[in-house]
């Protein structure tokens, strides 16, 4: 899969590691488990490699680590 793969559409199915994301299922994008929001994969930036869960921001990732102990 790439950018450019027009025809994959919907929700990403995504293995979280340290530093880096790999795409099990094909997809645009994942959800944000704080918010629910949709984010892009071109745009994802925090993740939890320990939770396996993606955040729209620092701010859902501060939020959840908070809650939840380390990230």
């Amino acid at each position: 899969m790439n950018a450019f793969d027009r025809d994959i559409d919907g929700l990403a199915l995504v293995h979280y590691g340290d530093g880096e994301y790999a795409v099990m299922k094909p997809g645009r994008f994942v959800l944000c488990a704080v918010s629910g929001r949709r984010i892009p994969l071109e745009a994802l930036k925090y993740w939890s490699a320990q939770h396996q869960e993606a955040y729209i921001g620092a701010e859902e990732a501060l939020s959840r680590w908070k809650t939840a102990g380390s990230l």
